[in-house]
């Protein structure tokens, strides 16, 4: 969530597929439909391919209870996607190629706002999944199981803080509402009353204020009652229950640690232990600020899988890919490190860009080359739980343009991403366009190819550092004396050649960043490591340089 920014006033609020008067009678709506709703519109039809998704019926097995990530995971938000969409990429490439978990909108009711604008999802109406832009409650559950059955963890982006901004309206599955009047969930005592506006001055000095008023007028939730906590618990658990195996919880910082660890002891108290799920915290904190990501670090410790938190301040990868403030390449060679004011490692959820910071003034997908080499650095430093945005093409340059939804009909409808019994998804061909559809930027080629070697290279460390001191950088990964792997970056505008001491064993290796082994040799460029580890490697201007154990010549 962005503070201050037009983008952010409406685009975060967001709940799931369940209707939690209680936690005792969190239920899936099976009542409403989406013609009640008048101007709300219906769920996408499924394709052929999609007519796997059963009703939810009680013969179905559970979901498998998948492990907690482990070191070298990286996970993808696919933002916006159907439902169905999803699911098959599970099986077609996230599955195959180790993806951790995928991070899926907001799965419950929502308002529906004019033009269809993409935070219109983030307009919470209620706890229902029976119609979301992202498909019906049926779909849900077939999505998580048939991600859960190729490894894939499912992670539903939570927003338990607060609901609409709307005076009133009408949910995507019909429900009529006002603010502070939600039929069957919440009334007005359940929210902070009398109704205040937090200052920009209240970040600095007034925590309180930013914890019970309302952020940019979304009705705020009072997380101290217990009817509130109940029901939002009640929603978290049957999510759980169905296979989810994460939340990202939107706008922590707006509510108390108290809270939130009461509502995930809430949750693990109603699921068990052995399927207590991950949570990771959006609370913004580059520092100067009165409330602090590390006000939260105790926070449901022995109530969930994990609890980690989004750690805004790696954003300066972002920035210094960009070269924002004279930033160069080499002040990264300490990123994270002992002494940096970062999260602990292994508690920090990491990104280059989000759905947010897209649309502001962040480094983003149209900055070629530079936003590829700052996911080639994410994947190969030794800091976090990586997240890659895959969205959809935008203009940044109008407030329409930023506003804009996922890839829609007249009517609001999510166009699917993939055809009916398509191999592969439809994606952008321009990877700079500003319209025109779903950009896949986690199909980028060398991507997957980045994933083995983050995860061949896990529990080891930066070896071998070198830069030039501006925008020409090289370090390998591994530990005593050997390495896994070796990445060259060179931002600069000329080409960078050099002999580079690495701790590889010799050999004929394939950059991965161009290209993967063949039976024969390497789709892209052949390095040879000499005896003793030295490594002759040319990188045009804007470009990379991979080399990985994994990836050797003819292999």
């Amino acid at each position: 969530m962005i503070r201050g920014s037009a983008i952010a006033v409406l685009g975060l609020v967001g709940c799931g597929l369940v209707s939690c008067g209680s936690m005792g009678s969190a239920k899936i709506n099976r009542d409403a439909s989406a013609s009640d709703s008048g101007d709300a519109p219906p769920a996408d039809a499924p394709s052929d391919d999609d007519a796997r998704a059963s009703d939810g019926g009680v013969d179905e097995p559970p979901v498998p209870i998948l492990p907690a990530p482990t070191p070298g995971a990286v996970f993808v938000h696919l933002f916006e996607w159907p439902w169905t969409d999803v699911a098959r990429e599970c099986e077609t490439y996230l599955g195959p190629n180790g993806f951790a978990a995928v991070q899926v909108s907001p799965p419950s009711e929502h308002a529906v706002i004019a033009g269809y604008p993409w935070w219109q999802r983030y307009q919470t109406v209620g706890y229902e999944l029976d119609v979301s832009r992202s498909g019906t409650a049926a779909e849900f559950r077939d999505m998580v199981r048939r991600c859960a059955a190729v490894g894939v963890a499912i992670y539903v982006d939570a927003v338990i803080n607060h609901m609409t901004g709307q005076t009133s309206g009408v949910g995507s599955n019909g429900t009529h509402f006002t603010k502070y009047a939600y039929p069957n969930l919440y009334a007005a005592t359940d929210f902070h009353m009398p109704p205040c506006a937090i200052a920009d001055a209240d970040y600095v000095s007034a925590p309180d204020r930013v914890r019970r008023c309302e952020l940019d007028g979304l009705a705020d939730l009072d997380t101290s009652t217990d009817h509130v906590r109940q029901a939002i618990a009640g929603y978290l658990a049957s999510l759980v229950e169905l296979g989810v195996r994460g939340f990202r919880v939107d706008a922590a910082k707006h509510i108390d640690p108290t809270d939130l660890d009461a509502i995930l002891r809430l949750v693990s108290a109603r699921v068990g232990a052995a399927a207590a799920p991950l949570y990771y915290f959006e609370v913004i904190d580059y520092g100067g600020e009165a409330i602090h990501s590390s006000d939260y670090l105790t926070t449901g410790q022995g109530a969930a899988q994990a609890v980690d938190l989004i750690e805004f301040r790696y954003t300066t990868v972002a920035d210094t890919f960009l070269g924002a403030q004279g930033q160069s390449l080499a002040s990264l060679r300490t990123l994270g490190d002992a002494a940096s004011t970062f999260l602990p490692s292994d508690r920090a959820v990491v990104f280059v860009n989000n759905h947010d910071t897209q649309r502001a003034t962040s480094l983003f997908y149209q900055d070629a080359p530079n936003y590829d080499l700052a996911t080639v650095f994410m994947l190969a430093w030794p800091y976090g739980y990586p997240s890659l945005l895959s969205s959809y093409a935008f203009d940044r340059s109008t407030q329409a343009g930023i506003d804009r939804g996922p890839p829609s009909d007249a009517t609001g409808h999510t166009l699917p991403i993939y055809a009916p019994r398509a191999a592969a998804p439809t994606c952008v061909t321009n990877p700079t366009a500003t319209s025109g559809g779903w950009l896949c930027e986690h199909r980028r080629p060398f991507v997957a190819r980045l994933l083995a070697l983050r995860k061949a290279a896990a529990g080891t460390d930066v070896t071998n550092w070198w830069d030039d001191g501006g925008d020409e950088i090289a370090f390998g990964r591994g530990r005593s004396g050997a390495d896994v792997g070796f990445v060259v970056i060179n931002l600069n505008a000329t080409t960078l050649h050099r002999t580079f001491t690495t701790n590889l064993p010799a050999g004929a290796y394939c950059d991965v960043y161009q290209g993967a082994p063949t039976a024969t040799g390497c789709a892209g460029v052949t390095v040879t490591v000499a005896t003793g580890g030295g490594a002759d490697i040319t990188v045009a201007a804007g470009n990379a340089v991979v080399l990985s154990q994994t990836a050797l010549a003819g292999r």
